[in-house]
Formats: C-alpha cells, structure tokens, sequence
C-alpha cells in the first residue's frame, strides 16, 4: 500500500508543480487486490494561472478492518476553499474531498470521492482548470478494485 500512496502522491505532486505557466488538469488512480483484502486510490490536480487545487483519496481494507484517508488543498486565488469529510461505519465508508481555487474568471477545482464497501475499494477524481477565452480542461480517473 506505501507503493500505490508514494505512486499517488508523487503524480499530483509533479502534476501541480509543472502546470502553472497554463491551464492543465491531471489525474491518476491505482489499485489492487486479493482474496480478503484491498487496497488503492486516486488523486488529481489542475492549475490554470496563479491557481492551483489537488485532492487525493486512499482506502484499504483486510479482513474485518478497513482504514480510508482523504484531502485536499486550494492556493493562488483570492477565494480559495477546501474541505473534507470521512463518514461510514463497519460496513461503509465513504470519504469526499473538495479544493477549488477562484481569482476573477481563473479558476482550479479538484474533486476526490473515495469509498470501501464489501470488501471492495472504489475512488474518482476529477480535476478541471479554466481561464477565460477558452474552454475548461479536464481529467477522470477511477479505479474499482471489483473490476
């Protein structure tokens, strides 16, 4: 599971580092699994100007334990607003990240939803970056371990 977060991490952070000269919106997922366990997540990040949002989402689960982590940030902007929230209980969890970046028509938003269920790992990223004269840019990525 280190391999899939360093995997994850190292693609948003590379993905926001090298995109703020213009607009561009990366995502990446991974996942695996095997008879009683399953691990694996998906994260993005998307920069258009000074802007720039990332969120990222990570779930394992083995056996009867299961643990999920989500997050998100949002800079560059005059209004910039993140939030997270983790919800579930021993059947379900679900975790939600949201970042957004806003300075006038300029924008960054990433999304994150990330969820274990059954013994299964599922997690979406959407990444979008905008600035005005053009269409918005976007990446999806999704992973399911059932699948």
């Amino acid at each position: 599971m280190n391999t899939i977060k360093s995997i994850l991490l190292a693609g948003v952070l590379i993905a926001g580092a090298t995109s703020l000269a213009a607009q561009s919106a990366s995502t990446v997922g991974a996942g695996s699994s095997t008879a009683g366990a399953a691990s694996g997540g998906t994260g993005g990040s998307a920069a258009a100007g000074g802007t720039s949002a990332s969120t990222l989402g990570l779930g394992a689960t083995s056996g009867g334990s299961s643990a999920l982590g989500t997050g998100g940030s949002a800079a560059g902007g005059t209004r910039d607003t993140s939030s997270s929230k983790l919800h579930g209980n021993a059947n379900n969890m679900n975790g939600m990240s949201k970042a957004r970046a806003q300075d006038k028509g300029t924008w960054s938003d990433s999304k994150t939803h990330t969820k274990i269920h059954k013994g299964e790992v599922s997690s979406r990223t959407k990444s979008m970056a905008h600035e005005p004269g053009g269409p918005p840019v976007k990446s999806t990525t999704g992973i399911n371990t059932a699948k």
